[in-house]
């Protein structure tokens, strides 16, 4: 069994209610859209909203459809449109995980069976992308060209980092930069667009909606690094997921990345047959871990993800203070911070 690293026992533990309380601001439009999700996924098909309804209940935390019910909030939107295109946001996220797990071979997904372990891979694939298309009707349905722009160029993107992560999976010489690319593209980008969207459907200043950009993205880029991390050190029954099963999978994170910059002729040659010819055996989980406390990857890929929320905080300086604005800026240490 690997062995589980605690990177700071000193470290402050996360307030484990800032996002329930980020939540219970937008609650009402929550529960809409949720209603919102279940509608709009129906189809005469009963294997799609039978797969995608057995995702999207296996109790995400919705965060990125929050952000954006969220960030229109702080921009003092009333309507009714950010609510159906929160919607959109959750069936694109729900789709890249569906199409994720069957590129990655992901037996689990949070903590249980991932649906293409249930339903078979191109069961998986095809409601993926059933949901992408939804998102799509449901985005010209709200009748904004600006939110249509957003949210397509973010599909895209996405789709471009998942390509960007099979190109550097496996390669040991890749740089931290290439890593942050991989992550801006399949992560952040849609963070990003989730708060953008906010300030859109308010009307507001095109300065409102870069910053809120910015936060989002800076928050995404803050939630994979710590992801990667936490990949290597939280149980199981905690994070839901293998522990390792990045390392299994050859995945080149930051903390790879680092470790093997920072070691000898000998420790590159165990990165390179583990990760990149995925020769490993009993032992190699726990002696890569062992290799990332000896050159602090874990603890530093935590710094960087601190540098990130740091940006997306003074990204928020130009909103006046508001119950909303405290609860979004307690999600970014809740974050970087979170142990599960």
């Amino acid at each position: 069994m690997a062995t589980v690293t605690t990177l700071d026992p000193k470290r402050r533990k996360p307030d484990t209610n800032a996002l329930d309380n980020l939540v219970a601001l937008v609650a009402q439009d929550l529960a809409d859209v949720n209603e919102i999700i279940v509608n709009r996924m129906q189809s005469p098909v009963a294997l799609i909203p039978q797969l995608a309804g057995y995702l999207i209940a296996s109790g995400g935390k919705r965060l990125r459809p929050v952000l954006t019910l969220a960030a229109a909030k702080l921009c003092g939107y009333h309507g009714e449109t950010h609510k159906p295109l929160a919607a959109c946001v959750e069936f694109i996220h729900t789709a890249t995980l569906l199409h994720d797990d069957v590129v990655d071979e992901s037996d689990l997904r949070r903590g249980q069976a991932s649906a293409n372990a249930v339903y078979g891979n191109k069961s998986s694939v095809l409601v993926g992308d059933f949901l992408f298309s939804r998102a799509f009707q449901v985005m010209v349905e709200a009748g904004s060209l600006d939110v249509l722009r957003i949210l397509s160029n973010a599909s895209a993107v996405i789709s471009e980092g998942e390509v960007l992560q099979l190109i550097t999976q496996n390669d040991t010489e890749t740089s931290e930069e290439a890593y942050l690319e991989v992550i801006k593209a399949k992560t952040a980008e849609l963070f990003a667009a989730a708060c953008r969207i906010g300030a859109v459907v308010a009307g507001r200043p095109t300065a409102e909606e870069d910053a809120l950009r910015s936060y989002g993205m800076n928050l995404g880029i803050a939630f994979q690094l710590v992801d990667d991390v936490l990949d290597y050190s939280a149980a199981q029954a905690k994070l839901g997921k293998n522990i390792g099963d990045d390392f299994r999978e050859g995945k080149i994170t930051l903390p790879i990345v680092l470790a093997f910059r920072r070691g000898d002729d000998e420790e590159r040659t165990f990165w390179r047959r583990t990760m990149e010819d995925l020769d490993q055996g009993e032992g190699d989980l726990d002696r890569a871990i062992a290799l990332m406390a000896k050159h602090n990857a874990l603890h530093d890929s935590v710094e960087r993800a601190r540098h990130y929320v740091s940006v997306a905080r003074d990204a928020l300086g130009l909103f006046p203070a508001s119950p909303v604005k405290r609860a979004l800026l307690d999600v970014l240490e809740f974050v970087v911070d979170r142990d599960y």
